[in-house]
């Protein structure tokens, strides 16, 4: 078992940019998520957040507070969580886990006004949801139909 207690979570940095980059998934991961070099550029209200393990980044993902928040929940104070990976070299180290721990913690102490994070997984994603479910995200019960079919909408009370 390797030691996750490094770990954290960070806004993104031009330092990160290469490692970042350089990330990889297995195709069947691939079809579920967008890779950390696809958010080269990102629009207001979104915001990248990078997994550190130390100083190395081993995950990305993007928490929105755009319009299309309003997709998911009809909660002005939600958040949308999008595109979480974790570079395929880095994978079963319980990373993605670890992160997800820690993201209340740290949409509290960095987005104040956010009461709620949501997100969408695939259905077919099984792996995703069972991490979620763990962590805490509850099934709020609602569907959406995405790019490569249904979407269950997932939920976090912060």
């Amino acid at each position: 078992m390797n030691k996750t207690t490094s770990l954290e979570l960070s806004h993104f940095k031009e330092e990160h940019l290469d490692i970042l980059n350089s990330f990889e998934l297995p195709e069947e991961q691939a079809q579920f998520t967008a890779l950390p070099d696809k958010y080269k550029e990102v629009n207001e209200g979104q915001h990248r957040i990078v997994i550190l393990n130390g100083p190395e980044p081993v995950g990305f993902f993007l928490l929105h507070t755009t319009e299309r928040v309003k997709e998911y929940s009809d909660n002005p104070k939600a958040m949308l969580l999008t595109s979480l990976s974790v570079n395929q070299i880095e994978q079963g180290k319980g990373y993605a886990k670890q992160a997800m721990l820690l993201l209340k913690k740290f949409a509290e102490a960095e987005f104040p006004d956010c009461n709620e994070i949501v997100l969408a997984v695939n259905h077919k994603n099984i792996a995703a949801q069972k991490l979620y479910l763990k962590v805490g995200f509850e099934d709020t019960g609602k569907r959406k139909i995405g790019p490569i079919g249904e979407q269950f909408i997932m939920n976090l009370w912060l």
